[in-house]
């Protein structure tokens, strides 16, 4: 039995399995809703076991986030920020004294309907990114650049799409699983028509969370896609001397900037003045199963950050290295996706951009660990060293491509 509750608080019994939920619906594009601010806690839900947890829905105002809306999932010390009307993304996720996420000038959840993605030479994402995960995609990712009369503008739209449909989805039973999951539509006349089922699940307690998307093409003719899942850390893991591991078959630099820094790839300077981006291609090891897992930890090694994938649904990751200034946006990025970050005109000519047939679906699944210890950050460690095995990286000199 699966109950759907609408912001109107009418009440749907429905059919589920053997499973028991309760959904509440928070946005509904086609019924022209949207339940505004609002909470539910594990009292509402009569949960009787000694556990604590809720979801909260605010609508924010002022400057550039009016109208905006957060999602908060809290349990105990432990919170997960995100937003559906930043397509989902992760705002910061907060735990036992360790934060996931990363201070960017932009100080507000702005609200896409400020944001001009052409702007700034196809820069104008950058006014609104400060999420500790951002969707880069799906239409295209990548470096903005001009082609076929197309203004290819940096990293895509999901990002910056609100979501058509949001739903809040939590179990009856243990272990409670909470689902957020919202609706993000790419639709274009005469262009692309793509949908996806952006969702994350946290289970009340625990230090890790799950992303699962569902991607289809809704249109008649075959549509190209792209996905970097640009996740992004700050202080306090990132520091003088933390480090980035990960199972590493081969690694480039991204251009010539980036190849000063090749003998170093996997620790960080501090805050540095003048520091530009610097960005290599990894193509990871995984096991027979296709997971694999990266990490980055503090300088000690008692405080980190993990994420799990699969290399069959996203095979490479971007390293992203902007150690500039505190107040520059002092931040790394660890960056799943199906493509590296060149133009889309690049990674189509190096056969990296993937495509989906009329009604065909796709799913990425990632999880993150918030490593609060030195005991959980060796664990991690230890998945990553017997992935790698004593299998060899392949460090290559030279950019992969040219922009």
């Amino acid at each position: 039995m699966k109950r759907t509750l609408l912001a109107v608080g009418v009440i749907v019994s429905l059919i589920s399995g053997s499973s028991m939920a309760k959904e509440f619906v928070l946005i509904d594009q086609a019924k022209g809703m949207t339940a505004g601010n609002w909470q539910v806690t594990e009292r509402d839900l009569a949960v009787s076991d000694n556990l604590t947890f809720s979801v909260k829905n605010q609508i924010l105002h002022g400057g550039k986030q009016e109208g905006s809306q957060r999602i908060t999932i809290r349990s105990g010390d432990f919170a997960i920020n995100l937003s559906p009307t930043r397509g989902m993304g992760i705002l910061s996720v907060v735990g036992n004294g360790v934060r996931l996420g990363w201070d960017s000038p932009v100080d507000e959840v702005v609200n896409p309907a400020f944001i001009n993605l052409d702007s700034r030479g196809g820069l104008g994402w950058l006014e609104g990114f400060n999420e500790m995960m951002v969707r880069c995609g799906f239409e295209w990712t990548g470096h903005p650049v001009i082609a076929d009369g197309t203004i290819y503008s940096l990293h895509g739209r999901a990002g910056n799409t609100p979501v058509s449909q949001l739903i809040v989805d939590i179990e009856d039973q243990p272990p409670y699983t909470i689902t957020v999951k919202g609706l993000i539509k790419e639709n274009t006349f005469k262009k692309g028509h793509l949908e996806t089922w952006a969702s994350l699940s946290y289970v009340p307690g625990t230090n890790s969370f799950t992303v699962h998307d569902i991607l289809t093409n809704r249109g008649d003719y075959p549509r190209d896609y792209q996905i970097i899942y640009h996740s992004n850390f700050g202080p306090p893991l990132l520091e003088q001397d933390a480090q980035f591991i990960a199972p590493v078959k081969a690694i480039s630099p991204f251009n010539d900037y980036a190849k000063q820094g090749l003998d170093s790839w996997q620790s960080y300077l501090g805050p540095t003045n003048g520091f530009d981006e610097m960005v290599f291609n990894i193509y990871p090891y995984a096991d027979a199963q296709g997971q694999t897992q990266v990490m980055l930890t503090n300088k000690a090694g008692d405080k980190g950050a993990g994420i799990a994938f699969n290399i069959n649904q996203l095979p490479v990751l971007s390293l992203w290295k902007n150690t500039d200034t505190l107040k520059q946006g002092y931040v790394t990025g660890l960056e799943p996706g199906t493509s590296f970050a060149y133009p889309v005109t690049i990674e189509r000519e190096q056969s990296r951009v993937r495509q989906l047939a009329p009604g065909q679906s796709t799913a990425f699944t990632l999880t993150y660990s918030l490593l609060a210890d030195k005991t959980a950050v060796d664990r991690y460690q230890a998945q990553i060293r017997a992935i790698q095995g004593d299998r060899q990286t392949e460090v290559i000199a030279q950019p992969l491509a040219e922009e």
